[in-house]
């Protein structure tokens, strides 16, 4: 994470494990619109992220002190630009949105298939910018 004067400039976040989105979580679920598809999710040890046809949603637990959930919207319409990323093992998904904030977005332990799998969420993300 980068700061400057204290502020938060990118945040960064870390996913391994596709989930299926009938497996996700019923408290994911309640942020998708009925008329909304989810196309796939992803988790780490705490955090989740869930991927519509119009929007991201991205759960950000810390348990360090005190429990707390932050939960991100962000609806593809409000990315200004972005990037993908391959590398070996990895795929990152950088943003920024129209308000200046910067996400960045790490899928760790991948393989081609699951390579494969990110680029298709992706260009149906910027799908929805067009």
């Amino acid at each position: 994470m980068a700061y400057i004067k204290f502020k938060e400039l990118t945040k960064y976040f870390d996913f391994k494990d596709e989930t299926n989105p009938f497996d996700l979580p019923d408290y994911t679920k309640e942020y998708v619109e009925k008329e909304e598809k989810i196309l796939m999710g992803y988790k780490n040890s705490k955090d989740y992220v869930v991927f519509t046809d119009k929007k991201m949603i991205l759960f950000d637990r810390d348990t360090l002190a005190l429990y707390y959930k932050k939960i991100h919207i962000i609806p593809y319409v409000s990315i200004s630009t972005s990037a993908i990323n391959f590398k070996p093992g990895k795929v990152e998904i950088l943003f920024s949105l129209d308000s200046g904030y910067q996400l960045h977005i790490n899928f760790l332990d991948m393989d081609h298939n699951k390579k494969e799998n990110i680029k298709k969420i992706y260009k149906a993300m910027m799908r929805v910018k067009l």
